[in-house]
């Protein structure tokens, strides 16, 4: 959980400080959030497979396993990682303007996205490295190193974006270039945690060899959910562009209001990555028990922490708003936002345990159709109705928030309790 609120922290700090310059700068991450995902799903997908493969080697004790699946791993997402940045960088004007993204924040969209396409890479071991090591059972080293370059990160944002010291003031690119380098840091220790082997797992050369039967199964598990994120990204992509047409208020409202609901979503996350390590865990040693144990004290923490923190979104939405962006207009369409999808995101957090237990399993073929639907079959199509067909205006946005984030929640549960899930691989094939 802490692992996951740093990683949001990069985003929140750019959003603190851009929104001391204006909601014109504060406008660039909140653009860029939903594209920048679209690029890199693939990544997490992938990861999340290795994650998978290398937690049930972990319940068979096989090192070897283990290892091999970090090479195979580590070269597929690395090779993605490549092909993102370079084409990120080539395309970033032409996706924007498919975006309609508004004239007064189009250029400084533009220059923070093209920074952060070149630090991809980066960004990609430090997957490799969350991935691995939770597969094992470690959480702690990847916390330890996600704190060393986010406190680089905040420091260095206030510096770069309003030029403090020798520094020139930035802006917007400032923010870019405070998060690449910090991803550097973080993608240096990785290699060296990795390479080095104490941790109980270790990248080795020859592991990194192609294999076509381990390429396979990561593909198997990893290309499900990755679609279902992709498109899902995807119908954010687009959902953006209809935010976009509503106003830059309407952008910076619904830029700051993703990102709380994201933080407080952050315990739901983390204890949907853990559920899927020690679901992973408990199949390889064909534990079955124990992995419904697992499921319910998963739901159970998830309840508590989600309860509490949507209900001071709920009732304190304007103090949260005012605290990144004091605009009166933006702290209207906020308050708004959290009162309408407060409640059903509590919904979709004990929805999100069920995807890590899913992926724990290797049965990521519902979690793509899920993510499918949650976008395309609910959410866009309800937003663009009442945008077009109604004066609503922004509240379209909250209201197919909510509608989606409720019917499929409810769905994931009826899957999940039928627990065919447990029987998508078998263990002796790994």
């Amino acid at each position: 959980m802490l692992g996951n609120f740093l990683h949001m922290l990069y985003n929140l700090a750019d959003t603190y400080f851009l929104g001391k310059i204006g909601k014109e700068a504060l406008s660039a991450p909140s653009i860029s959030m939903n594209l920048i995902f679209f690029m890199i799903v693939f990544a997490f997908g992938f990861s999340n497979a290795g994650t998978t493969l290398i937690s049930q080697s972990k319940g068979k004790n096989d090192r070897g396993k283990m290892d091999f699946y970090l090479g195979q791993m580590t070269s597929l997402i690395l090779l993605i990682a490549v092909l993102i940045s370079f084409l990120g960088i080539i395309f970033t004007d032409r996706i924007l303007m498919l975006m309609h993204v508004p004239p007064d924040t189009f250029e400084y969209t533009s220059d923070y996205l093209r920074i952060i396409f070149s630090g991809i890479p980066f960004m990609f071991m430090s997957f490799v490295l969350r991935s691995s090591l939770q597969g094992i059972g470690d959480s702690i080293t990847p916390l330890i190193v996600q704190s060393i370059t986010v406190g680089l990160n905040i420091l260095l944002d206030p510096v770069l974006i309003f030029g403090l010291g020798p520094f020139p003031a930035m802006t917007v690119k400032g923010a870019a270039y405070a998060t690449v380098f910090a991803r550097i840091v973080a993608s240096a220790i990785a290699v060296i945690i990795l390479v080095r082997g104490r941790k109980g797992i270790r990248l080795r050369l020859h592991a990194m060899k192609p294999d076509r039967k381990a390429m396979k199964l990561l593909l198997k598990i990893g290309i499900p959910a990755s679609l279902g994120q992709g498109l899902s990204a995807l119908g954010f992509t687009v959902l953006q562009g209809v935010v976009n047409s509503l106003g830059t208020a309407v952008i910076a409202a619904f830029g700051v209001g993703n990102r709380i609901i994201g933080v407080f979503n952050m315990p739901a996350m983390g204890i949907s990555q853990a559920t899927a390590v020690l679901v992973g865990q408990q199949l390889g040693a064909r534990n079955h028990p124990g992995v419904w144990k697992v499921v319910k004290h998963s739901f159970i923490t998830v309840f508590v922490f989600i309860t509490f923190g949507m209900s001071i979104t709920f009732f304190k939405g304007s103090s949260v708003v005012r605290f990144f962006v004091n605009d009166p207009e933006v702290i209207k369409h906020g308050v708004m936002l959290f009162k309408i999808v407060s409640p059903s995101v509590i919904f979709f957090a004990l929805f999100t345990v069920s995807t890590g237990v899913l992926q724990g399993a290797g049965d990521t073929k519902p979690i793509m159709i899920f993510n499918i639907i949650r976008l395309w079959g609910l959410r866009v199509p309800i937003v663009y109705l009442l945008v077009a067909f109604t004066t609503l205006g922004a509240v379209s946005i909250w209201t197919g928030m909510f509608v989606s984030n409720l019917i499929v929640s409810i769905a994931g549960f009826v899957l999940l309790s039928r627990g065919r899930w447990m029987y998508t691989i078998n263990p002796d094939e790994i």
